[in-house]
């Protein structure tokens, strides 16, 4: 199976001098095709500075992370661009759906940001929606939908994209016990079907539903574990 994501003795520091932080200290982490991987740590620990380079959208101060092969450091600002928004599919606590666009205009956004046009976006987003059991709910705006809706509303859009990632941040975090229950029953089947999923998490039953669980402290890989 392929790499999706590389990283050797990833440092990542914020500060100088004496308010120097080291968010990230050495990490080495491989990721590959096909995988469930949970990150778990608590708050200050260095997992959302780990998802940040995970996710293009930070570089390392020193070491390597290779994203489908590719050099974050070696990229320019457009070419960095270009590989999160075809390599990676995400999933936010907060949704971040368009108040005023429908669900199947939500779905369709980052296609018209690659070009393609109004018609065809449409229907790669309704099929999207129909494999989600929302192809009734296409219409709706997000404030005519439940939480779980919109959650699933977000992972049809991340997953439009037909990403080689799809990268979620405490997907549940917004959700009740049963809505939660279905996003994560949700991304568990993807991953059957053979998606990549990384989901970031601080809760330890979350954690669980993955693969592999990678556990990270004071921006250190503390545990790995694989079921």
């Amino acid at each position: 199976m392929s790499l999706i994501v590389e990283m050797s003795n990833v440092v990542k520091t914020f500060g100088k001098g004496s308010s120097l932080i080291r968010a990230l200290d050495g990490i080495d982490l491989k990721i590959k095709e096909g995988d469930f991987i949970a990150i778990i740590g608590p708050s200050g620990s260095g997992k959302s500075t780990l998802m940040n380079m995970i996710g293009c959208l930070d570089k390392p101060t020193s070491g390597v992370v290779k994203i489908m092969g590719k050099d974050l450091n070696k990229l320019n600002d457009r070419e960095t661009t270009k590989l999160r928004n075809r390599a990676i599919g995400f999933v936010f606590q907060s949704f971040f759906l368009l108040p005023k666009t429908t669900a199947l205009e939500n779905v369709a956004t980052p296609l018209y940001y690659r070009g393609i046009s109004s018609r065809e976006a449409k229907k790669a987003s309704m099929r999207i929606l129909e494999k989600l059991d929302l192809a009734d709910r296409h219409s709706h705006m997000p404030t005519e939908l439940s939480g779980g809706q919109q959650q699933r509303v977000a992972i049809a859009r991340a997953l439009v994209t037909e990403p080689s990632l799809i990268l979620a941040d405490e997907p549940t975090g917004a959700l009740d016990s049963k809505n939660g229950r279905q996003v994560l029953d949700l991304l568990t089947n993807l991953n059957k079907e053979g998606k990549t999923i990384v989901l970031i998490t601080h809760d330890k039953e979350i954690a669980n539903r993955a693969k592999k669980i990678i556990k990270i402290k004071d921006g250190k890989i503390s545990e790995s574990t694989r079921d």
